[in-house]
């Protein structure tokens, strides 16, 4: 773990993905890695902390999923562009080696079994899959209970994002069609007074 890696408040895990984000989504099942790219995530609850994603049923990630009941949603950065638009564009179905082809280094994390973690991003939430068989098969909507969540303190502390003074490098990303991308912006506080 990097000094810049830490544990964030299950209650405040939401805020880690409110802001909109792309996320890659990981799991593992019987010796078996894959990762993805996802735009539709959302924060569900709180206390348990929960989230949403959609997941097609053509990908090798959601069988993973499906076998394992676990996975983690991670917020890539500026600096995993391509990797991230790659692993949406690429299939473990037709290339075994996808994750080395996208540049996708993986971990482990102490107590989260054999969760594959996508290292360099910004922020990790694990989570449990609470099954909902209506949900997924109609609606291609996963329900996820967050058990651990982490993020880096470059540019995620006390609860709130601080992109404006860190690196734009870390930035995360927001995916729109065709290859385009954006990256977080400005900050605006609607608590604050505009002259």
């Amino acid at each position: 773990m990097t000094p810049q890696f830490s544990p964030v408040e299950l209650e405040k895990a939401y805020r880690l993905i409110n802001h909109g984000t792309t996320a890659l989504v990981s799991a593992h099942h019987a010796g078996v890695d894959n990762v993805m790219s996802a735009s539709w995530v959302c924060g569900l609850d709180f206390k348990p902390a929960k989230l949403t994603v959609v997941i097609d049923k053509i990908a090798r990630t959601r069988e993973l999923i499906e076998q394992s009941g676990y996975f983690v949603i991670q917020v890539p950065t500026v600096a995993q562009l391509q990797m991230t638009y790659d692993l949406g564009n690429r299939t473990l179905r037709n290339d075994p080696d996808k994750l080395q082809h996208c540049g996708a280094e993986l971990f482990r994390m102490e107590g989260h079994g054999d969760l594959p973690f996508v290292a360099g991003c910004s922020a990790w939430l694990a989570c449990k899959l609470i099954p909902e068989p209506h949900n997924q098969q109609a609606h291609d909507l996963f329900i996820g209970e967050i058990v651990g969540a982490w993020a880096d303190t470059r540019v995620f502390s006390n609860g709130h994002w601080h992109f404006e003074d860190a690196d734009p490098s870390l930035r995360s990303l927001h995916y729109i069609a065709g290859g385009q991308f954006y990256a977080t912006g400005e900050a605006l506080n609607a608590n604050t007074e505009i002259n």
